[in-house]
């Protein structure tokens, strides 16, 4: 299993879904192709990329994309009390 914590560049007002996908992966064509890439630990400042293999597959390189959506503060944003 390989992991990458990931920071965002600006937090936000609470855990944000994240989806993450593979853009490219390298494995050995004489193997069986099992893979897992998910976001853990998801939290307002970011989030764990983790990317696990099982069984006979080889992998050389991969390359993964994710996407966070969610609130965000904005500059508009104050409280009037």
């Amino acid at each position: 299993m390989a992991s990458v914590d990931v920071r965002f560049d600006e937090s936000f007002l609470a855990p944000p879904v994240v989806h993450v996908g593979l853009n490219m992966w390298d494995i050995d064509r004489h193997a069986n192709q099992r893979a897992d890439i998910q976001a853990v630990n998801v939290g307002f400042d970011g989030f764990t990329l983790q990317f696990r293999t099982w069984g006979d597959t080889r992998v050389a390189r991969v390359r993964a994309s994710w996407l966070a959506i969610g609130p965000v503060p904005h500059l508009d944003d104050w409280d009037v009390d």
